[in-house]
């Protein structure tokens, strides 16, 4: 949970504190996460661009990876930002994402293994995708393409016990796809005054697709993201977002953090960028609720 600590032992000072919690991040093996019950496979949406969606979903997955849990990103976005993210080479003709849609190659030979953590691999998005909703148009199951890539079989054989799929700021045939292939939504919600806007639309379509296409698809998790403890308004949100949303919204909030916003154009995660600062320890929080729910244990 965030929280602004602070110590009255001799000679502590809030460096000395980043540097302890740098340390244990950097080396987690005795602080190892759940596994999940059964495999979770996300959709990380929202369709208002700026909430912090890529940013929460590499650093959610970044951290799940580093205690101990096997992790599948799926950049679904055209910009490729979480590719960038995990250092993953995202250049024309690299195998994938649109590949995978296409049908052209299987899952396994899209995926590349981030060097930020063994257990954290992605499915680059490279500039092909940019065309790629005029393409899915006339193609046959076009909502579901992603899905018969994303089959069980495939899945096993990487053995991953969490994928994210990161989807474009848009509700067009990527995201449709997305939600079809996922069991559960995750939602970022900026602490600010235009949280709300928009999310109505995308709670429609969840349930259109629901309805139409994958009816065994829920709204999970909400997380929120930007918070500043300095305004009220940031508490007045993130108040609003849990009375609507009740347990779904995760007790961690993300700090509107400088670490944060820096890290991607360094091509890293906040967790390898800056692992002490409050940014990158929120999503180590977060990711822990998130393996804790997933594995059916009681909230600490």
């Amino acid at each position: 949970m965030l929280s602004d600590e602070s110590d009255n032992r001799p000679g502590w000072t809030p460096i000395g504190e980043e540097a302890v919690r740098a340390a244990r991040l950097l080396h987690p093996e005795e602080h190892t996460l759940p596994r999940p019950r059964h495999r979770r496979v996300f959709t990380v949406a929202n369709q208002k661009g700026g909430v912090g969606k890529t940013t929460s979903a590499v650093n959610l997955a970044a951290a799940l990876a580093l205690h101990g849990i096997k992790v599948l990103v799926i950049d679904l976005d055209p910009q490729g930002n979480a590719s960038t993210a995990l250092t993953v080479d995202h250049r024309s003709g690299t195998p994938s994402v649109y590949d995978l849609l296409i049908g052209e190659v299987p899952l396994a030979e899209t995926v590349v293994e981030s060097h930020q953590s063994p257990n954290l691999s992605c499915v680059p998005a490279t500039i092909d995708l940019a065309g790629s909703e005029i393409e899915l148009v006339s193609m046959a199951s076009r909502e579901s393409r992603l899905k018969e890539a994303l089959t069980t079989q495939a899945l096993d054989q990487l053995d991953v016990d969490y994928v994210f799929i990161d989807c474009p700021p848009s509700l067009g045939l990527l995201t449709v796809n997305a939600l079809v292939a996922a069991h559960e939504v995750l939602i970022p919600i900026q602490c600010e005054y235009y949280a709300l806007e928009g999310l109505g639309q995308l709670l429609s379509n969840i349930e259109l697709v629901q309805s139409h296409l994958n009816p065994q698809l829920v709204v999970s998790t909400i997380v929120l993201t930007m918070y500043d403890g300095r305004t009220k308004l940031a508490d007045q949100v993130a108040e609003e977002v849990r009375r609507h949303f009740g347990e779904v919204v995760l007790r961690t909030v993300i700090p509107r953090s400088v670490k944060v916003s820096e890290a991607p154009g360094y091509g890293q995660t906040v967790l390898a960028y800056d692992p002490g600062s409050r940014g990158s320890m929120s999503y180590v929080d977060a990711a822990r609720e998130l393996a804790e729910r997933g594995a059916g244990v009681a909230a600490s």
